[in-house]
């Protein structure tokens, strides 16, 4: 088998179509359906089952279609490494915490020391970034949490903390003599939540249900999708909130909102770089991993 066979395989599987193949690769149908056949041969195994107007992908036929990728993804790689321009930039993906409190203490010192280094940075919620990494959209992603994805490397570069967040009132300041804000009081707050997919919607949701209260219990008055807009709604005295530490410093130290610590190990998290364990890493990627992970220590 050869680069050739294989790319024209993996077309025709992520295009269901041998005649898409064959316009995205150039060549001729024929040619698509001699280089299948040859695999075939070669594997001694049936990898499609043709009929009049489609066909199927055999197990042995989903099995090469992984293999196939990786190894034309490790070809690709090593081509742009060695033919690598000018130009280095890296596209990174990064969730909302990172995003907004960790790249601008980050990349100006980063840019002192690496600057004919660039970035195009893309932001979503912490599971979108880790999907895209998975499917090589990205060099590298920084997120809040971690999954059991066996084709990605995680490395924790930043310590963070929940906190409970709440207006500056004469009702909420009454509690800030105690050590930790008591979790009766908890559950009678109007509460504003992160959208599905956020770290910090997790690791919050894990602390609520350590504590035996369930979702359903709070009376949620919102939902959001970044830490920005739930902060202006606490301080406005919508409701509280769980959020980061590292989100909420700025407007504390202003004394804008109150900030309460909350008992319980697992309101700790960790945020993460990743990148894809088989991913051939330019050097100047490489340089800018190992200076954010020195960078917190």
């Amino acid at each position: 088998m050869d680069f050739k066979q294989l790319q024209s395989y993996v077309t025709v599987v992520k295009y269901k179509s041998f005649t898409i193949a064959a316009e995205m690769l150039g060549t001729s149908q024929p040619t698509i359906s001699t280089h299948i056949r040859i695999l075939e041969e070669e594997l001694n195994s049936r990898l499609l089952i043709r009929t009049a107007r489609s066909f199927e992908i055999t197990p042995r036929g989903w099995e090469l279609y992984e293999c196939a990728q990786n190894i034309l993804k490790l070809r690709d790689d090593m081509i742009n490494r060695w033919n690598e321009k000018e130009s280095k930039v890296i596209q990174l993906g990064v969730s909302t915490i990172p995003s907004t409190y960790i790249l601008p203490e980050v990349l100006p010192e980063f840019g002192k020391l690496y600057n004919d280094v660039y970035f195009v940075v893309n932001q979503s919620d912490s599971q979108g970034i880790i999907d895209a990494v998975h499917k090589g959209t990205y060099d590298v992603g920084l997120v809040g949490m971690k999954t059991e994805d066996e084709l990605l490397e995680f490395q924790s570069f930043y310590q963070d903390r929940m906190v409970l967040i709440t207006p500056i009132n004469e009702h909420y300041l009454s509690f800030k003599n105690q050590e930790y804000f008591p979790l009766d009081s908890l559950i009678q707050e109007p509460f504003i939540v992160r959208e599905e997919g956020s770290g910090s919607r997790k690791t919050a949701s894990l602390f609520l249900k350590k504590m035996g209260i369930q979702e359903e219990d709070l009376p949620i008055v919102a939902r959001m999708n970044d830490q920005e807009s739930i902060k202006n709604l606490v301080a406005g005295g919508l409701g509280v909130s769980i959020i980061s530490e590292k989100a909420v410093m700025d407007y504390v130290a202003a004394k804008r909102l109150l900030k309460f610590e909350l008992t319980g190990d697992c309101l700790s998290r960790q945020f993460y770089i990743i990148y894809q364990k088989d991913y051939i890493l330019k050097n100047y990627v490489k340089d800018f991993i190992d200076y954010l992970i020195k960078f917190y220590k």
